[in-house]
This record gives C-alpha cells, sequence and structure tokens, in this order.
C-alpha cells in the first residue's frame, strides 16, 4: 500500500531522535511521504485530505507517543479522500517501550510495524526458551506474600527476598481497609505466617539482591543478606535485650511517630517473629566492640552475636517477580501545609499508626504534647496516649498529586483512605468536627461510592476544593482554602491536619531496574509490556511485576494481579518454556517478519 508517515507529538520528546526515525521511514519500501508535524500541529482534515488525494496514500501512519490523540482528524481526512479510514495505523513509541537505551532502534521498529499493517507484538515475539523451576520474588509486601503463596501451593519452589526485618510491607502498618473496615492484620497475618512455615519457600529477610546475570529462563542472582545478629531460631522474643538497650531512634514501622531501640522486633506479629540489631545504630558494631554490649551480656538463649557480618549468596531461578511496592511523598517538600514545622500536621501513614491498636496511643487519637527527653534533657513533641483529643480535625486530599509541581498522576487509593480516617475519627470521637478537603472524588471500586455517602451521613463535612495553606495563629492551626460548591474562600480553626501524601515508586527502584534491564514510565515507575494486554510481563524475558511497583492501587488490585502473575509463572514452569527477552530481536529481524507477516 501507498503510505504516508507523519510524526505527531503531544509534549517534547527528548529521549528520542524524530529526525532519525523520521530518515529512515522514508526509505521503506512503499512509503510514499514522511512529514515531522511537530508538538501538537494544529490539523485540518480537509487539508490532510488533500494531502492523501493528490499522494493517492493507501494508509497513513501516526507516529509518535501519543499518537491515538491525532487518530479522529486523520481518519476524517482518509474518509473525505475516499479511502478507507481503518488504514490509519498507530506507531506509538509509549505502548510498545521505546525509551532506554534502546529507543532508536525500538522506535524504527515500531515505524515498520505500522508501515507494513502487522501488529508490532507479532513481530518482535521472542524465542521461547527451557525456565528453570524456581522463581524468585522481590518484595514481601501483599503482592509477593500472595504471588509466592500460590506459586508454592502449587509445590515450585519460591524464594523470596525483602529488604527489612519483616515481611507484609506498608498493609501492615494499616488499623482497617476500605470500605469494608475488615481488620488489616486479619488478612494479613496468616498470609504472613503461612509463608514462614511452607516448605517451598525460602524467606530471606533484611536482604537485598546485588546483581543479576544469565538469561530468561536461567537467572544468576547474587543476593546480600545483610547480618541480623540474632539467632532466628533461638530468638523467643523476650524483649530483655530490647530493655536494656540505650540506643534509642525513630521506627520506621511507626512511621515515625514512636521511637524504637537499635535492637528490635518491627512489630509484635512480624515475620520472622525474632529481634535483629540496627548496624548503622549499635554502639557496640560502631566502635567495633569497644562500648555497650549490654544487649549480649542480657540475652538469656545467648542468641546475639554482635560479631556477624553480611553474607552474599548465589542462586539460579527461572521466573522473576518485582513487588517492591511504593514510598510516600515527603510531606515537608510541601511547604504551605506545615509539615515538619507544625507539629499536630500527619501524613497518613502516621495517622493509620496513630489509630492502630498496636501504635504508640494504643488507637487513640490525640493530639501531640510537650514531654522532656530525659536522653536529651531537651523538650520534644511526642504522642502521648493520656493526651488531649483533638476537637476539629481537617483531611486534606491530593497533596502531591495531580499536581505538575510533584506528581502530575492520582495516586488512586488517597480519596478512600482520607474517607477511611474520617469514619475512624467519627467512630473514636463522636463529638469532634472532621472536614475533608477534596478536588474531585475519586471512589470508582465496589462499594466504593457507598462509603462516600456513609461518611457523609455519619457528620464529616465535604468540601470541594483545593486547600491553600496551613497556618499558626494564636497557637491554634488555621485552614485556608475554598469551597467551589459555595463559591467562597473558607478559613477556620482545627487541632489536627491529615495529609494525603501522594504515592511515589519505592526507594531503589532507579538501580533496581538498571540492574534487571528494565524500563520505568515517566513517572518512575516500572513499565509493563502492554497495559491492556499483558500489564504484567516486562520487555525482560521471565520478569514480571505485581502491584504497586507497576503503578499506583489499592489492594484488591494488588492481589488479583500478583495471583495473575503467579498463574502465568506457573504455567511456564509448567510447560518447562518461557518467552525470552525482547530486546534480544534486532530491527533486522523485525523487518523481515514484518515482511513476511505482510504477505500472509
Amino acid at each position: 500500500m501507498r503510505t504516508g508517515i507523519f510524526f505527531c507529538q503531544v509534549e517534547e520528546n527528548n529521549r528520542l531522535n524524530i529526525a532519525a526515525v523520521a530518515k529512515y521511514a522514508a526509505n521503506l519500501p512503499n512509503v510514499e511521504t514522511v512529514q515531522e508535524l511537530g508538538i501538537q500541529p494544529r490539523l485540518d482534515a480537509k487539508d490532510l485530505a488533500g494531502q492523501v488525494h493528490s499522494g493517492n496514500l493507501e494508509r497513513i501512519v501516526i507516529a509518535g507517543d501519543m499518537p491515538g490523540y491525532f487518530k479522529p482528524v486523520f481518519t476524517k481526512a482518509m474518509a473525505l479522500a475516499g479511502h478507507d479510514p481503518l488504514e490509519v495505523r498507530l506507531a506509538s513509541f509509549r505502548e510498545h517501550g521505546a525509551s532506554g537505551s534502546t529507543t532508536l532502534e525500538r522506535a524504527k521498529a515500531i515505524v515498520v510495524c505500522a508501515a507494513f499493517g502487522v501488529p508490532f507484538a507479532l513481530a518482535v515475539e521472542p524465542a521461547e526458551t527451557p525456565v528453570q523451576p524456581t522463581t524468585l520474588i522481590i518484595g514481601a509486601g501483599i503482592a509477593g506474600i500472595q504471588a509466592a503463596l500460590e506459586i508454592a501451593d502449587a509445590g515450585k519452589p519460591v524464594c523470596l527476598v525483602e529488604r527489612f526485618g519483616t515481611i507484609g510491607g506498608h498493609m501492615a502498618m494499616f488499623d482497617k481497609t476500605f470500605p469494608t473496615l475488615d481488620c488489616s492484620a486479619c488478612i494479613l497475618t496468616p498470609k504472613m505466617v503461612s509463608v514462614a512455615q511452607h516448605e517451598m519457600i525460602r524467606l530471606l529477610t533484611n536482604s537485598e539482591v546485588i546483581a543479576l546475570s544469565g538469561s530468561p529462563g536461567s537467572y544468576r542472582v547474587q543476593i546480600k543478606c545483610k547480618a541480623r545478629m540474632v539467632d532466628v531460631d533461638a530468638c523467643v522474643a523476650c524483649n530483655i535485650c530490647s530493655e536494656v538497650c540505650p540506643v534509642e531512634v525513630a521506627s520506621e514501622f511507626d512511621a515515625g511517630i514512636a521511637r524504637r531501640k537499635a535492637v528490635y522486633i518491627p512489630f509484635p506479629q512480624a515475620v520472622p517473629n525474632a529481634y535483629l540489631v540496627d548496624a548503622e545504630n549499635c554502639l557496640y558494631v560502631q566502635s567495633a566492640g569497644k562500648k555497650c554490649g549490654a544487649c549480649l551480656k542480657k540475652c538469656p538463649k545467648e542468641c546475639i552475636d554482635l560479631t556477624q557480618k553480611d553474607e552474599i549468596i548465589e542462586i539460579e531461578v527461572g521466573n522473576i517477580i518485582i513487588a517492591t511496592g511504593y514510598d510516600v511523598l515527603r510531606a515537608e517538600n510541601i511547604e504551605h501545609y506545615g509539615y515538619g514545622i507544625l507539629p499536630n500536621v500527619l501524613t497518613a501513614l502516621e495517622f493509620e499508626r496513630l489509630t492502630n491498636a498496636s501504635g504508640p496511643t494504643g488507637g487513640k487519637i490525640v493530639t501531640k504534647s510537650l514531654k522532656l527527653n530525659k536522653r536529651t534533657k531537651l523538650e520534644e513533641w511526642v504522642f502521648d496516649a493520656n493526651g488531649p483529643a483533638p476537637k476539629s480535625i481537617a483531611i486534606i486530599h491530593c497533596v502531591g498529586s495531580r499536581d505538575q509541581n510533584y506528581n502530575s498522576y492520582c495516586s488512586r487509593v488517597c480519596c478512600m483512605y482520607s474517607l477511611k480516617f474520617a469514619h475512624l475519627v467519627k467512630e473514636k470521637l463522636p463529638g469532634a468536627d472532621c472536614y475533608e478537603f477534596y478536588i474531585d472524588m475519586r471512589a470508582f471500586g465496589k462499594g466504593y461510592e457507598e462509603f462516600f455517602e456513609r461518611i457523609k451521613h455519619e457528620g464529616t463535612f465535604v468540601i470541594r476544593g483545593r486547600t491553600a495553606a496551613i497556618s499558626e495563629l494564636n497557637g491554634q492551626m488555621m485552614v485556608t482554602g475554598e469551597d467551589i460548591i459555595q463559591d467562597k474562600l473558607i478559613q477556620f480553626p482545627v487541632d489536627m491536619v491529615l495529609l494525603a501524601v501522594g504515592l511515589i515508586p519505592a526507594h531503589g527502584t532507579e538501580e533496581l531496574s538498571h540492574m534487571l534491564g528494565l524500563t520505568r514510565d515517566e513517572d518512575g515507575w516500572f513499565s509493563e509490556l502492554n497495559y491492556n494486554g499483558r500489564p504484567m510481563d516486562t520487555e525482560k524475558g521471565c520478569i514480571y511485576v505485581a502491584g504497586m511497583c507497576q503503578s499506583p492501587k489499592d489492594i484488591p488490585d494488588v492481589v488479583a494481579q500478583a495471583s495473575a502473575v503467579a498463574a502465568g509463572v506457573l504455567s511456564s514452569i509448567s510447560s518447562g518454556k518461557g518467552i525470552g527477552h525482547r530486546g534480544s530481536v534486532t530491527l533486522s529481524e523485525i523487518e523481515a517478519r514484518a515482511k513476511n507477516l505482510q504477505a500472509k
């Protein structure tokens, strides 16, 4: 078919040399015209129809990061010119992974397939490869746990690696799950125990993947197992070591609102249910045995070894599942909300721990109080279970999300967990006023809209509009914002502010992507092979993504995706064959395949 190729961009792409791709496209057979139309060109269907008619173009290829944006006008042009509108083909660089070190070659391959009218996925499909039976899962949150259990229950070996001292991830920190208000621990902890007891699962906590070699189906992985310095099998979690430890640091599990010792257990239901030593803050380790050692002397089981060193092991696996989860945006970066300056401005995770029965206040919602730190002799703001309860609470949505200054994307879970917070406030503090400030209410899931209506009936004030700032006036916090329904600016005092902080890729995602040879999207999340058709696969053969590492999603969707990944892994193990690496298919091979497929 006589073909015209038009390059159109919605926004600038500095990663790709469009001129080089256009020059390549001009030399393809049957290509009559190649035009670079630039960024968001003003297109007129009649003018384009004239070009189609004069060039007798039978096929149009729109090439760019988001070519579908321009498809309607080209389709209309083809119809006006009396040609088949179905012959408007899209060459989407973003959809088919034209990023990273292979950007230029991949973009050329995408264009050649569209020019020949062949689906890119058919022409680039790599050869099958033999698969080893063991699966490596990186990250032991709910996604990693779900995938590990399903694969292991099928009788296949799993190595589950977690960089922290316990499995469970962020879900272990939560009190309730929306919209059913089920106990988070009641759902998660039985799965955690099953992982620890499963004979087909090798659990490596306090460990990180540091190197990858080999090929799809037969990867060799180096894992750094950091020294716990406590014998997991001998430790009975009696807490004597922690009681005598003189060092206190902020607790990661409690989101920094409580403190832990240098020898600690992350939380009472941790798996493994044993203590570990924080080497970076242990006086004995940092002084090379010249200071402290109190835990070593007091341990009744003699299960502490402060001289233990890190160990590097190597394993061979066939499939790899990435389930590294997410982190939250640093709220202190958004200065107008006063986080880090005003003591009772909290992030979502901090409030999760405050309302949790296993948290520092036993689940009581209280404001911070000034207390003397006996160790430093300085006053500091802390949560005290006997502290005053807030009489008014403001919950602010979209903090750092849907904001071009921070994250342009929606973090998806913030609306619903903010509604959950409002319910918990009204449940525990019936007399308190609770205000929800939102831009748009994205209650998209089963039972979510009903939950939104429920919290309004419970007495929560729901205000649509952006919050401009949190300030302090006469010792009280003032919320300044807008109410676009009433068309007015508002300002009122509150005792506590909760920030629904947006989600970002987990720390170390960039390093892990380079190590595994995977691409990430413009927001930093791991890129899937095809969002609609193959949302768990990646460009690299036999490597999959599950859960939040791909994009923000809620717990039901995380579990569903983890189960789907497990099914795909089991299918490849059962057949003994997996898909190779797409990057191994050269441009010349793709050209040849596209020509053959076109002929058929």
